[in-house]
């Protein structure tokens, strides 16, 4: 759906294809609208999302005001309808050949549906509940994948990025578990930590040994 001011204005038929190709692909969610800065009055609006129309104040502000320095295209921002309905917008100054804004085209784009969609996806599948432990107890490959995805998320690194001290504060959650009881550990931890079978028994051997022992490390 298209509105344009009465008469042949020649920026509206210049422009109106480009504002409904726009409108087009973006609709029923994206309203495009083509501004006059002299009059500030609206030239045409593609796909309105309110009930202003051709003629109506564009209400932009001054040209004049914009950073010199910026580029003509601005965005994308926000901008509140007042149902509540939230828009991304952006907004281009289209020039004449002699360098004058000759209009102002502005793309409102209706970010509910993409909202919603975020709601639905978030929501998805989420746990509600804590984890019934009993059913997890005896799967020590699941409680290996737990502690270490637990600690990544609490320090926020990859688990590439672990430091050394990371990795044993890690292998003692896992040692009071008792993972490494359970017959063959090692290599289901070692590919836990991205890590070799060697450099993680060089790290138990650290971890286990008395403190007085442990050497100071500064580096990984």
């Amino acid at each position: 759906m298209s509105e344009v001011e009465d008469g042949a204005d020649p920026r509206v038929r210049q422009w109106a294809p480009v504002c409904q190709a726009v409108a087009l692909l973006l609709g029923p969610y994206a309203e495009v609208v083509l501004h006059d800065p002299g009059t500030d009055r609206i030239l045409g609006i593609w796909n309105p999302l309110t009930s202003r129309g051709p003629g109506d104040p564009s209400l932009l502000g001054e040209l004049d005001a914009l950073d010199p320095s910026a580029r003509d295209v601005f965005g994308p921002y926000e901008k509140l309808l007042a149902d509540g309905r939230r828009l991304s917008s952006v907004s281009a100054v289209l020039r004449d050949p002699a360098g004058q804004p000759s209009a102002v085209l502005c793309v409102n784009l209706d970010r509910t549906p993409l909202e919603q969609a975020a709601a639905v996806l978030s929501a998805f599948g989420a746990p509600s509940v804590a984890r019934p432990e009993p059913l997890f107890e005896q799967d020590w490959t699941e409680r290996v994948q737990h502690v270490v995805g637990a600690y990544v998320r609490e320090c926020g690194r990859p688990v590439e990025r672990l430091t050394r001290q990371d990795r044993l504060a890690l292998l003692g959650r896992l040692d009071e578990d008792g993972v490494f009881a359970v017959r063959r550990a090692t290599p289901v931890v070692a590919g836990a930590l991205r890590i070799s079978r060697s450099t993680l028994y060089g790290l138990l051997a650290e971890l286990r040994a008395p403190r007085e022992l442990r050497a100071p490390r500064t580096k990984d």
